[in-house]
């Protein structure tokens, strides 16, 4: 696969597309800023979704899915969530198509225009908070944690395959709790969930932080992040924890009846990592010679087996592949011995005694 392939030293986002693509694992998509993630592709993402959906069920999430479209006066709610999405929204305004008159195709229908637009989903706390209100009443509805596996477009004007696309994968976690504390456990309870998925399953080390307010998620009052160090020397950001406060209840009237009688706001935190974790994984183990994935996400594994003669040979084989057993064979002067190696390159092995 390395033939043809730009190296890292000559320029590393040529390498990176030109991997990408060569390596069959996504490619653009007719509409612009969109791709296409081939199977290939798509069998390593869902062994991401399988390790983490066990994670996350296993810290007492289950899932659930929303709409892709939110109303537009949902955005309106919350000042901040709007001022930091309102130029990335794609926005439905109309709901038919009809024949133009000349012949030339299909045009919008005028007539047809919505009472109210409708923004393809960027992120889904406007319509989950606006649902929560109906769900909570009491302190016994609390905590709510829901996660959802879905797509999101952002409009990207300058976009890369995996790592900024217009239209991408992702799971975003909501979830609703009594007190504050209880959401800050969960916010960082969930950073720890994603570093240890990175680490343990992308064998991609990862420093844990805040984010500067700068930087912070709209409408959170606090964002952790675990970033990773790629080849090039740049830090990818590889999944964040947001803190949402009193925020979006305050904004959807979210309020819960206490233990004690009271009535108070609802605690929030959401949570999400995407599709960009794929460009994390090429980024950090591929080379010049093509793509390399760790065993735990690699969709195919490599399984080695040696023939050796038995007397002299098996001392050293069995000191090399100490896990390794000869099968049956007693009496032969020839044995196969089997052993399993994960890898995802192309390994020749010599022919011959």
């Amino acid at each position: 696969m390395s033939k043809g392939i730009t190296t890292r030293q000559e320029d590393y986002s040529a390498w990176y597309n030109e991997l990408v693509k060569k390596a069959d694992l996504a490619e653009y998509a007719p509409v612009r800023g969109c791709m296409i993630i081939k199977p290939y592709g798509y069998s390593i993402w869902e062994k991401m979704q399988a390790a983490l959906d066990l994670m996350f069920k296993e810290t007492g999430h289950t899932n659930a899915y929303f709409p892709l479209f939110i109303p537009k006066s949902y955005l309106s709610r919350e000042a901040s969530h709007v001022e930091g999405f309102a130029k990335e929204c794609a926005v439905v305004t109309h709901y038919r198509l009809k024949n133009a008159e000349d012949g030339s195709g299909v045009i919008v229908d005028p007539e047809a225009k919505l009472e109210e637009e409708l923004i393809v989903r960027p992120t889904s706390e406007t319509v989950i908070w606006s649902t929560y209100k109906n769900w909570i009443q009491s302190y016994r509805d609390l905590p709510i944690l829901l996660n959802q596996w879905a797509n999101v477009v952002r409009w990207e004007m300058r976009t890369r395959l995996f790592l900024r696309t217009a239209e991408f994968l992702w799971q975003e976690g909501h979830t609703a709790h009594a007190t504050r504390e209880e959401a800050i456990a969960e916010t960082e309870q969930m950073l720890e969930v994603y570093a240890t998925f990175v680490e343990n399953y992308m064998a991609v080390p990862v420093i844990r932080g805040i984010k500067t307010p700068t930087e912070r998620f709209a409408g959170a009052d606090e964002t952790y992040c675990v970033e990773a160090l790629m080849q090039d020397g740049k830090a990818l950001q590889a999944g964040t924890s947001h803190f949402l406060g009193q925020n979006f209840a305050k904004a959807f009237d979210v309020r819960f009846a206490t233990k004690e009688g009271g009535l108070e706001y609802v605690w929030g935190t959401s949570w999400g990592v995407s599709t960009r974790l794929m460009g994390a994984l090429i980024m950090v183990h591929s080379d010049d010679q093509g793509l390399v994935l760790p065993p735990k996400l690699a969709p195919f594994q490599v399984v080695i087996v040696p023939i050796y003669k038995m007397k002299p040979n098996w001392p050293k084989f069995q000191k090399k592949w100490p896990s390794s057993k000869p099968s049956s064979c007693a009496g032969a002067s020839r044995c196969a011995m089997t052993t399993a190696i994960p890898t995802n390159r192309a390994i020749n092995l010599p022919t011959g005694k």
